[in-house]
C-alpha cells in the first residue's frame, strides 16, 4: 500500500504498530443527547487524510465527511437526528435532514411534494429517514492492502403495496482517500413500482470559497424554473441571507471509455493544517444506471452548500415526472445496480 509517502508491505507495516487502528480503521460510536440520541455513527479513517461517518440509522447515509481534519461536507442544523423525529408530510423533510456529505433521496419520490395518483407524496421520499438492519463492519487484508467495508441494508415496503430492498457497501482503503458506494436496489414485490433515486452530495465551508473552480460532466443544463438565472451556475460567492436557491439540471452527460462521469472541485488554497495547499474533490458515478445530474447552488448564510446530485431522474416530483412520459419502473423481482465514487487529492 502507499501511505506516508512510500509503499509498504503488511508484515512492514504491521512492525511498526501495536494495532493497525493506531494508523487508521473503523470506530461504532452511539450519540447520547438531544435529537441525535441513540444515533450510530461508524467511523472511517483512511489512515491518509479522509475521515467519514456513516449513519445506519439514516439509511446508510454519509455526515461529516473531512480531509486532515479540515471539513469537506455542510452540516444541516438538525444535526444527526433520529429518523423518529421525521415527519413525511409536506416539506417536513427539511426539519430532520441531516446535510453531511451524502443523503439519498427516494426510492419512489424525489423533488417537491406531489400528489401522484392519488398518493400523497412528501419532499424526497423515504430513505433518508430510514434505519439499515443487517449492519456489518469489514475489516480484512488483501495482500498487502487493508479493506474497510461498512455493509447495510434499507428497505421500504407497506402492506399493499411497495416493497423495495437497497444493499449498501461503502468501502476505503488504508492510505487511499477514496470512498466508493456500490449500492443494488431489488423490487421484492409482485407488481412494478415507481423508482426514483437521487444521491444528494452536499459539499461546504471550507472547500467552497470564490476561488473554487468547479467542473460539471455536462453537456446540457437548464434552470428548474423561470426564476433561476440561465447563468447562475457558475463560481461561488460568499454568505448572502437574502441568497434565493438555485437548481440546475444537467443532461448529456460526458462520460469517460467505462461510462463513469465526474465532477471536480479545484480549491487553489484549502486551508489544511501547516499551511495552504491546492485540494481537489472528485465525485464519479455510472452514467448507465445514473444518467442525471442535479446542481443545487444555496450560497445563503447558514445554509451555505453545493448540491452535487446524481440520479436516475431530476427532483420534479413523481407527478411531473409521470407527466412527463419519464418516470422509471421497477419490475417485480427486478435489480439495478449504482456506483459511485469520492476522491481527495492533494494538487
Amino acid at each position: 500500500m502507499q501511505l506516508y509517502g512510500r509503499t509498504w508491505a503488511r508484515r512492514e507495516l504491521e512492525a511498526h504498530v501495536g494495532r493497525i487502528e493506531q494508523i487508521g480503521g473503523v470506530q461504532r460510536v452511539r450519540q447520547t443527547e438531544g435529537r441525535g440520541r441513540d444515533v450510530e455513527q461508524i467511523q472511517v479513517r483512511t489512515g491518509s487524510g479522509l475521515a467519514y461517518d456513516i449513519l445506519p440509522n439514516r439509511g446508510m447515509d454519509i455526515s461529516l465527511a473531512a480531509f486532515a481534519g479540515v471539513p469537506l461536507s455542510w452540516q444541516a442544523p438538525n444535526g444527526d437526528a433520529h429518523p423518529a423525529y421525521y415527519d413525511d408530510r409536506d416539506q417536513n423533510w427539511l426539519r430532520s435532514a441531516t446535510g453531511g456529505l451524502l443523503m439519498t433521496c427516494g426510492m419512489r419520490q424525489v423533488g417537491p411534494p406531489n400528489v401522484d395518483e392519488g398518493e400523497e407524496l412528501g419532499l424526497h421520499g423515504r430513505v433518508h429517514h430510514s434505519p439499515a438492519r443487517e449492519v456489518g463492519v469489514s475489516t480484512a487484508w488483501e495482500g498487502d492492502e487493508y479493506v474497510m467495508a461498512v455493509r447495510g441494508v434499507v428497505e421500504e415496503s407497506i402492506i399493499y403495496g411497495e416493497f423495495l430492498r437497497l444493499t449498501r457497501t461503502i468501502t476505503s482503503r488504508l492510505g487511499s482517500n477514496v470512498l466508493e458506494i456500490d449500492d443494488t436496489v431489488e423490487n421484492l414485490a409482485f407488481q412494478p413500482t415507481p423508482f426514483m433515486l437521487m444521491y444528494h452530495f452536499n459539499l461546504g465551508f471550507p472547500l467552497l470559497d470564490a476561488a473554487t473552480q468547479i467542473t460539471y460532466p455536462s453537456r446540457r443544463r437548464v434552470p428548474i424554473d423561470a426564476a433561476t438565472p440561465e447563468d447562475g451556475y457558475v463560481g461561488w460567492d460568499r454568505p448572502d441571507p437574502d441568497y434565493a436557491a438555485r437548481v440546475y439540471l444537467h443532461d448529456d452527460l460526458i462520460a469517460d471509455a467505462q461510462g463513469w462521469a465526474a465532477a471536480i472541485l479545484d480549491n487553489p488554497a484549502f486551508p489544511l493544517p501547516g499551511g495552504a495547499r491546492p485540494v481537489r474533490v472528485k465525485l464519479t458515478w455510472a452514467t448507465e444506471t445514473l444518467p442525471k445530474l442535479t446542481q443545487w447552488r444555496m450560497a445563503g448564510a447558514g445554509t451555505h452548500v453545493l448540491g452535487i446530485e446524481p440520479g436516475n431522474c431530476h427532483p420534479i416530483g413523481r407527478a411531473e415526472t409521470r407527466a412527463a412520459g419519464s418516470l422509471r419502473f421497477l419490475q417485480p423481482g427486478e435489480s439495478q445496480s449504482f456506483r459511485l465514487a469520492l476522491s481527495v487529492e492533494l494538487m
